[in-house]
This record gives C-alpha cells, sequence and structure tokens, in this order.
C-alpha cells in the first residue's frame, strides 16, 4: 500500500503546483506582461511557446526512456516510454490548436501548407500519433516494448529539424523570441514566459505521473483478477 501511497502523494503535490503557476502564469500574462505594438493577440505567445517546448521536452523524454529499456532493460521504462509520448501528443495537439489561433488573429489564416516549420511539427505529431497505432498493433510482450522503444528512438531525431526550421525559416512567421544577444523582450516579458514554462513543464509532469500511476495500478489489479480467476 505504501508504494502506490508515495507515488501518489507526489503526484497529487505537483498537480496542485502545477494549478497554482498555471493560475500565476495567467495573471502576469494579462496583467503584469506589457501589450507589445502586435496587441492583445500577442498574449498567447505565453502559452503557446511553451506549450511546444513540453511537447519537445516530453517526447525527449519518452525517447530517453525507450533507450533505458533498449539498452539497461529496466522494468517499467517501457511504459514510462509510453507515458510520456501519450502525454507530448496531448500537448502537441495544444501547440497546433493554439498556434492556429495565433497565426488566425495576426496574420490571418489558420495554417499555411507553405510554411515548413509548421508542416514538420505536424509531422513530429503524426509520427507520434502512429506510435499508438503501432504499439497496439502487436500483442504485448518484449517485441511490443521493443519495437516501440525503437520507434520512439526514431521520431527524436525530428525534433532538433523541427526546431532549427524555425529559426532558418526565411520569412519568419515565428517570431525570433531568443538569439545569441539573449531574450528579445522586456524584462516582465521574459519573467512572464519563464513562469508560464515552469508551469507547463509541472502540468506535464503532474500529468505524467498520474497517468503512469493509473496505469501501473490497473496493470496490478489485472493480474490480482488473473490471479484469482486462475
Amino acid at each position: 500500500m505504501k508504494k502506490l501511497i508515495a507515488p501518489l502523494d507526489n503526484a497529487v503535490g505537483l498537480a496542485l503546483l502545477a494549478t497554482l503557476l498555471i493560475g500565476v502564469a495567467t495573471a502576469m500574462t494579462f496583467f503584469y506582461a506589457p501589450v507589445d505594438e502586435d496587441g492583445l493577440n500577442q498574449k498567447i505567445f505565453y502559452f503557446h511557446v511553451p506549450i511546444a517546448l513540453t511537447a519537445y521536452a516530453t517526447f525527449g523524454w519518452g525517447a530517453w526512456k525507450a533507450l533505458v529499456h533498449l539498452w539497461k532493460k529496466k522494468p517499467g521504462a517501457d511504459l514510462e516510454s509510453y507515458v510520456a509520448i501519450h502525454q507530448g501528443t496531448i500537448f502537441g495537439s495544444l501547440t497546433l490548436i493554439t498556434g492556429s489561433i495565433w497565426a488566425k488573429l495576426r496574420w490571418g489564416h489558420w495554417w499555411l501548407w507553405g510554411e515548413q516549420e509548421l508542416v514538420l511539427f505536424l509531422v513530429i505529431f503524426l509520427f507520434y500519433c502512429t506510435y499508438f497505432m503501432l504499439r497496439y498493433s502487436i500483442e504485448a510482450g518484449p517485441r511490443r516494448a521493443n519495437i516501440s522503444a525503437v520507434y520512439a528512438l526514431f521520431g527524436v531525431v525530428l525534433i532538433p529539424i523541427s526546431f532549427l526550421a524555425i529559426r532558418l525559416a526565411e520569412n519568419y512567421i515565428h517570431p525570433i523570441a531568443f538569439t545569441t544577444n539573449g531574450p528579445q523582450m522586456a524584462g516582465s516579458q521574459f519573467g512572464t514566459f519563464l513562469v508560464c514554462l515552469v508551469a507547463m513543464f509541472a502540468l506535464a509532469g503532474a500529468l505524467y505521473r498520474l497517468e503512469l500511476l493509473g496505469k501501473r495500478l490497473d496493470t496490478k489489479l489485472r493480474d490480482l483478477r488473473e490471479l484469482v480467476l486462475s
């Protein structure tokens, strides 16, 4: 019982912290960060960019856990990789949604297929969506875990390509907020951005732990049911 209560307490504590940080981040976004020349629509930047970075981070974490599974054969690493990638697809969908809203408000269109940075992120998102189709097309067991891990590792290669596409784009549909000279924004804007980023990381961490705990509990209950029925 202690093995279940301790992780639950940690997950709940992180969820409460994430809730507090999101509240602070929202207040700072609308009441502390100044309105720049783009108007109020620029406020979505404080959520869109941290959400996108969180998606990259969770995909990266899923790839790391996949590597741990293949390399060290650590029990549970495959499940941790699966949950991380699941969270990545959630934040990836939010990235696409918030990005489309921002584009419509700022540039007058929801999507442009000619923008390589947009298309590359969509490719990453669809690649990891396909991960679940692949995983559940294979019977549960070591073979499923190994193939899923290899797939997750291949996907992580797309992340730096997507990030560099934003930096190298010729028309800069994405504002370049960070350069070698530091953040290209006022101190209040940068502070708000950092709080929003920490809030998104905390939210992803809380969701990751809660889902992982639920999956492990479900596995234990399934094993117990099979033991009773056998």
